[in-house]
Formats: C-alpha cells, sequence, structure tokens
C-alpha cells in the first residue's frame, strides 16, 4: 500500500519533489504521456457542450494501466502539476482519465520548489478549480476550430499544406505589416551639427567641450549658410543648468520580460529562454516561470534586504512591493526570481548559469535603492546666430541598483555625447576646434526581434505567458517568418567641416540597413496573410483577440460560461468559412511587372509549387513558360522588372578551367558549378551565382578534388567497386553503392579483400524505403 501518491508532470520535477519529500511519498511523472494520453478529439458540437472523447493509442495503454495500478493501491493521490491554467486541466484530464476519487485526491499547487512551499501547499490542499479548467478548454477548442476550419480554406486557395491559427496569424500579420511600412518608407536626410570647444580654467589647463547644435538643417544649402556664418562668430557660456536626477530599478521579471532581456543580453531565443527556465524551475532553482505578476514574497523581499544589507550596505537597500498592471494577469501569484536568493551562482551547464545569474541580478536590483546623478545642461550662444550649441553632462552620485543591474532596450542607440563637463563659468568665452555638420538620414521603422515581438503582443493584449514562446516558434516553423542576419548596402553621405575659419566638404560611405537575428515574412506568409485579413478580418483583428483573451480570464474567475462564449463565435464563423469557400478566388499573389525585352512577352511574379518565381511567358502560349525562383531576401511586393530579368541569366558560364567551361547555374539542391561533366556546390550563404567569380569556382573545385582524394583510404585490384572510405563518423566499407560499417577492433589500413567480402555479407539486410 502506498500513502502518499504524487503526480507531477516530468521526471526532472518528479526528481526534486522526491528529494524534499523523503520516504513517505512516492512521486511519479507522466509528462511524457500525459501530453500524448489528453490530446482528446473534442467534437465540435453546442448540444454535447464539446464533451471530450479520449482517445488512447494502443502503445500508451500499457501506461495507463500502470498508471490506474498504483492509483489503486495509494490512500492519497496528490496532483502537483502546474499552477497556471494549463497545469490545472492537466490535473483534472488526470483525474477523468485515471477516475481517481475524488474522496482521496488532493490538489495542491506551488510556485516554487522548496521544502517551505511543498510543505505549505500539503497544508493546504484544494480541489480542482472548474473555473481555471473550463479557461483553458475554451482556450484550446477556439484555438482548434479556428485551425481546423481555417487550414483547408487555405489549402484549396492558396497552397496545400498550409495552416492558421488564432494567435499565430496576428503575430504573422504583426511582422507583415511592419515590412510593408519599411518598404514603402522614404528616407529623408538632414544635417546634423556638432562642434568641439577648448576652455582654459584659471590655472591654465585646458579642456575640451562637446556640443550639438539645438537645431538640424533641412539640406546641405542651409548647413554650409550656418557654418559661414560661424566663421566669425565669438562663443560663449550663456547659462549653466544643474538638476538632480534618479533612475529607478525595473521590477523582477514577468514572463515576456525576461524573454526580452534574454534575447538582449544573452542573444537568447524566445524558446531557448523558456527551456533553459523551465529546467532551473523543475531544479528547485528559481520559481515558476510563466507568470505576469511582479510581486515578490514577504520571505523573498526579507533575502534580498539581508543579501544586499550584507553585501553592499543599508545605504543600497530599499525594499519595495511592486504592483502588476496588467488585469489578465494569471493564476501564478509571484514573478520570476531564485528560489534562494543567498545563492549568486548555481551549478549546472554554461546556458543555466547564465540565465539564472541574470534572474538574480534583476531580482536583487529590484530591491535596491534609486541610482542618483546630476544632469547639466549648458547652452553656448553663438554671436551672429540665433541657434544655440547644447552641451550635456551626467555625473553619478550614487550607484545605488546600477552597481549591479542595468536593463537593456530594443531601441537603436544614439550617438551619445554627453559625458564630464570641464570646470565652465557662466559668461566665459570659448574658443572653437572645429565644427562639423554631418549628414544623417531618418530611419525606417525597426522589424522585430523576437523579444520586441514578444513585447507589442503583451502590449495589444494578445496571448499569455504560456503562448508567447510557442506562437513565435511556430510561425518561423510553418515559413512564414525567416528569423535572419542580413548584410548593409552602402550609402554614400556628406560632411562639411570648419577648421581654421575654412570650410571644406567630404563625401563619406557608411553601411546602412543591416539587420541582426531579426523577424521576415516570407512571401507565402505575406500571401496568407492578405487572405485572412481579407476574407476573416475579424479574426486577425488585433480588437478581438485581445478581447477573446478578456473572455478567457472571465471565465477563470466563473463570470463567463465557456460553451457558450464558444457557441456564439462558432455559428457566424463556420457561415464565413463556407462562404468564403464557396466564392473566393484562387490567391497566387500573382503581379505582372512588365514585359520581356527579347521575346515580347509578360513578366509575372506569383507562388510556384516550392516558393516565389519569376514567370516569363502564359501557360496559354504555345511555348512553355520560362521560370526562376526569386533570390534570398527578394519578396513578390517589392520585385522590380530589371531585378527579375535578371535571374533569367542562369545557367552563365564565367571562365574556363583545364580547358573546359566553368558553368554556374542554380538547381533543386541549391546553387552549383558544372565543370567537366562534375557537379561542386556553392555555399548558399557566401557564395552568389549571379557574382561568383572564375577564381573563386576554381578554388571550390580544387577543394572539392582534395576533399575526395583525402576521402579514398584504400581500392582493391580484385574489385575496383569495393573501396575503404573515410567518411564523417570515421573509416566505411563502399560497395556497388552501399555502405558498410568497419568494426572497431578491425584496422581500415590492413583489412583484407576477404575480410571485406565477410563483412559485407555479415552485414544486417536492409529494407527498401517506401516511396
Amino acid at each position: 500500500m502506498i500513502n502518499n501518491l504524487v503526480i507531477v508532470e516530468s521526471p526532472a520535477k518528479a526528481k526534486t519533489i522526491e528529494k524534499i519529500l523523503g520516504k513517505d511519498f512516492q512521486v511519479r511523472s507522466s509528462m511524457g504521456h500525459i501530453r500524448d494520453l489528453l490530446k482528446n478529439e473534442i467534437s465540435i458540437d453546442i448540444k454535447n457542450r464539446f464533451k471530450p472523447q479520449y482517445i488512447v493509442p494502443p502503445d500508451k495503454k500499457k501506461v495507463v494501466s500502470e498508471l490506474k495500478e498504483v492509483v489503486r493501491k495509494a490512500k492519497t493521490v496528490w496532483l502537483a502539476s502546474d499552477e497556471d491554467r494549463e497545469g490545472e486541466a492537466i490535473a483534472w484530464h488526470l483525474s477523468e482519465v485515471l477516475n481517481l476519487d475524488p474522496e482521496k485526491t488532493k490538489r495542491i499547487v506551488f510556485h516554487e520548489i522548496t521544502k517551505e512551499a511543498i510543505d505549505d501547499a500539503i497544508k493546504n490542499p484544494r480541489s480542482i478549480n472548474q473555473d481555471l479548467v473550463n479557461a483553458q478548454q475554451a482556450r484550446r477548442v477556439l484555438d482548434r476550430i479556428v485551425g481546423y476550419e481555417l487550414s483547408p480554406v487555405l489549402w484549396k486557395k492558396i497552397k496545400p499544406s498550409l495552416s492558421a491559427g488564432r494567435v499565430q496569424s496576428v503575430a504573422v500579420r504583426l511582422i507583415v505589416e511592419r515590412e510593408r511600412e519599411i518598404i514603402n518608407f522614404k528616407s529623408t536626410s538632414s544635417f546634423k551639427v556638432n562642434a568641439l570647444f577648448y576652455v582654459n580654467d584659471k590655472s591654465g589647463k585646458s579642456y575640451q567641450l562637446k556640443a550639438e547644435l539645438n537645431n538640424k538643417f533641412p539640406d546641405r544649402k542651409k548647413a554650409l549658410e550656418f557654418l559661414s556664418h560661424c566663421k566669425t562668430a565669438d562663443f560663449s557660456i550663456e547659462n549653466i543648468l544643474k538638476k538632480p536626477a534618479r533612475k529607478s530599478p525595473s521590477p523582477p521579471f514577468t514572463t515576456s520580460t525576461l524573454q526580452q532581456e534574454a534575447s538582449r543580453k544573452l542573444n537568447f531565443s524566445v524558446a531557448q529562454t523558456m527551456t533553459v527556465a523551465q529546467r532551473l524551475y523543475e531544479a528547485g532553482k528559481i520559481t515558476y516561470m510563466r507568470t505576469d505578476s511582479v510581486n515578490l514574497a514577504t520571505t523573498a523581499l526579507d533575502a534580498a534586504s539581508n543579501v544586499i544589507e550584507k553585501t553592499f550596505g543599508e545605504q543600497y537597500s530599499n525594499r519595495k512591493n511592486y504592483k502588476t498592471k496588467s488585469k489578465g494577469a494569471q493564476e501564478a501569484h509571484e514573478a520570476i526570481r531564485p528560489t534562494h536568493l543567498d545563492k549568486e551562482t548555481i551549478t549546472g551547464n554554461a546556458t543555466e548559469k547564465k540565465l539564472y545569474e541574470l534572474i538574480w541580478k534583476r531580482t536583487i536590483a529590484s530591491q535596491m535603492s534609486d541610482a542618483q546623478l546630476e544632469r547639466t545642461t549648458v547652452t553656448i550662444a553663438i554671436s551672429n546666430a540665433t541657434e544655440k550649441f547644447i552641451a550635456e553632462g551626467e555625473v553619478l552620485k550614487f550607484d545605488g541598483f546600477l552597481k549591479v543591474y542595468f536593463e537593456s532596450s530594443d531601441e537603436e542607440p544614439e550617438e551619445d555625447v554627453s559625458g564630464l563637463l570641464p570646470p565652465i563659468e557662466k559668461g566665459m568665452p570659448l574658443a572653437c576646434l572645429n565644427i562639423v555638420a554631418t549628414e544623417r538620414f531618418t530611419h525606417n521603422p525597426p522589424r522585430y526581434t523576437e523579444a520586441s515581438l514578444v513585447k507589442k503582443l503583451e502590449e495589444l493584449g494578445i496571448g499569455r505567458p504560456s503562448t508567447y514562446a510557442p506562437t513565435i516558434s511556430t510561425i518561423q516553423q510553418r515559413g512564414y517568418v525567416m528569423k535572419e542576419d542580413r548584410p548593409g548596402r552602402e550609402r554614400k553621405y556628406t560632411q562639411i567641416i570648419l577648421e581654421n575659419k575654412t570650410i571644406k566638404e567630404d563625401t563619406k560611405t557608411e553601411i546602412t540597413g543591416a539587420e541582426k537575428s531579426k523577424l521576415f515574412p516570407d512571401n507565402i506568409g505575406m500571401i496568407v496573410n492578405d487572405f485572412l485579413v481579407e476574407y476573416f478580418n475579424n479574426i486577425l483583428d488585433y480588437n478581438f483577440t485581445a478581447s477573446v483573451e478578456k473572455e478567457f480570464d472571465e471565465i477563470a474567475t466563473g463570470n463567463l460560461n465557456w460553451f457558450e462564449m464558444i457557441g456564439k463565435f462558432y455559428k457566424p464563423f463556420h457561415e464565413k468559412v463556407n462562404k468564403t469557400l464557396a466564392k473566393s478566388a484562387v490567391n497566387k499573389g500573382e503581379r505582372k511587372l512588365g514585359t520581356d525585352p527579347e521575346t515580347g512577352k509578360p513578366v509575372l511574379v506569383r507562388m510556384g509549387r516550392f516558393g516565389a518565381v519569376v514567370q516569363i511567358g502564359e501557360l496559354s502560349d504555345s511555348e512553355k513558360p520560362r521560370y526562376a525562383s526569386l533570390r534570398k531576401g527578394q519578396n513578390l511586393e517589392s520585385i522590380t522588372l530589371e531585378e527579375a530579368l535578371e535571374l533569367f541569366r542562369l545557367p552563365r558560364t564565367i571562365g574556363k578551367f583545364e580547358d573546359k567551361d566553368i558553368i554556374v547555374s542554380i538547381g533543386r539542391f541549391g546553387p552549383y558549378i558544372l565543370h567537366n561533366s562534375t557537379f561542386y556546390s556553392l555555399n548558399k550563404n557566401t557564395d552568389d551565382p549571379y557574382s561568383v567569380t572564375a577564381g573563386r569556382a576554381i578554388e571550390i573545385i580544387q577543394e572539392k578534388r582534395l576533399r575526395d582524394e583525402k576521402k579514398v583510404l584504400r581500392t582493391f585490384q580484385e574489385d575496383a567497386e569495393l573501396s575503404i572510405l573515410n567518411g564523417r563518423w570515421g573509416p566505411y566499407i563502399k560497395y556497388k553503392k552501399e555502405n558498410y560499417k568497419i568494426p572497431k577492433t578491425s584496422d581500415p589500413s590492413t583489412i583484407t579483400y576477404e575480410e571485406c567480402l565477410a563483412l559485407i555479407k555479415d552485414a544486417p539486410s536492409r529494407k527498401k524505403k517506401k516511396k
């Protein structure tokens, strides 16, 4: 007989809890099976109120039987799944599948896996909260309805194997709309003016003073006029303004802010952050990692104060109780923090250590004093102009929380001209070393990173902590969105310099538009988005998606009936789906670019079977149309006729090597070189088939030949088809286009022909792959 049986989701969580509870409790994990067992089919039937129908796969029936047997032997069953809605739903599903007796079943929740938290949970058990279960069921059913009904529409109207989702499609819409803002953005230039002065103190020591003009000039002419005035101008300190300033620490981490900071500071993807955080939580090192709350428990506040006072001194401690601003904050009632704040570091792998350190610093900093600064603004007068130069300086009087942590930002940093200012007084004259007017350009709206997309979704009230990571992963896996680095392009700008009363102009070059780990919509993502916005605008409406989240919150508090909410949505939505199937046209994103000057045939772009293509000619023509795939970074909406025709330059002959032509083209498996009837692959990331030179091509051919030479270790005169090759995993036998392993006990350099044949004969038979 088992006195106490605790069921949790994962083996790691079970192992940690078992160490804490000891022998009186048996802890079982079934997460790997719960996910499979409880993927129940839900009938879209309002009358039956979407009653779950459990379908247990044959290979999982044994697992269910074993769980039922263990439950039968237990006096008390403790359901200890996570404390959010998904965890509550898992507990309810378990009770249904395992037919748990309510009299001997108890539900416990804790936001950290520590002895104190678990003991407290066991002392205060509760029953399963059906309202939370209903809120999770409502989310699940609504997402299935939208996905199951919209996806077949996309198959018929755009392309097979596409899919749509309630939250994912809205995330794609955000990225598509931002990309169009960037495409349509027209950059304008202006001239920013900076000056470098020097000033002498009373002892005669010279100091430099940097300042920026309080006005920008719209064009070169105005900038030149200003610099011409400055040739004869006198400069002096007109005013000095000193103001105290404070910087306050950020609150402890919520799920979204942790994802954002881990992306900025550690370059973690959203999915990686949640995976590592899950491991830290299950190991008992941090509190629950899916939360909207910024609140800290009293014990955590006490522990933070002790650490701060002991490490930095009493003046650095400033106890704060943060309040959660989000009305729909879920049931995890505490921010993400270390379970033991006295531990600044932990054991574990490198990613776990980095993320834990980030969480520890943010938590400790949130309970520290404000940083105190003194900001000085100096106004410099120009004797023959109304404009003023402004110099700014900042002195850190008390570092406070900055001793531990400073929050990063997604904003592009501006040129910083602030710093320590030299000793100056009002009315003091200044000598001008130089004045520089530099042409600057307005920036297009920034593309989303994973972190900034999470921030935007949270601002709009779309999704919840548990949905951010899967949403962003899903839209990338489906091919609607790509996370990429892209090189910038060269841009020329003008710089006008006044020095020693002489003006000179210079044209310089800079790199602009470079992107790192940014989210770009794929062509198919843009087409799907446009189709859904046209025919299902209410589903992709930001307010609708946010209002649905509020309705889930209402269900969770027992103020809304979940199947009535689903029923109200389903009927008009289903009618809209049928109407769209009947009346909408097939959408391939087709766009006519113009006419091919050589053939006179129309040139158009559209989605093909394997991606976006340029087509010359019509399908109705007697001659078959010609096709070329779009290059990386090109899209259907912005490609020009000239760029499209450029794609038909392949195949192209770029030179000769060993009296044979070198031909470059793109095939089914990517760009390649053809030389003397042999194919050589081009690196997709570094070698552009449209610009690769003959010299680089010869280099690739010779590198491949050298690799091939090293690959053949031995051949046999008895049979030319038998050889020993050096592969990625070590030496192996190749015979008649089949590969065979060489045992570790055999030496490839001395193995005989007869031994090779014996190894081939004794090798296990290979099953032919089904087509």
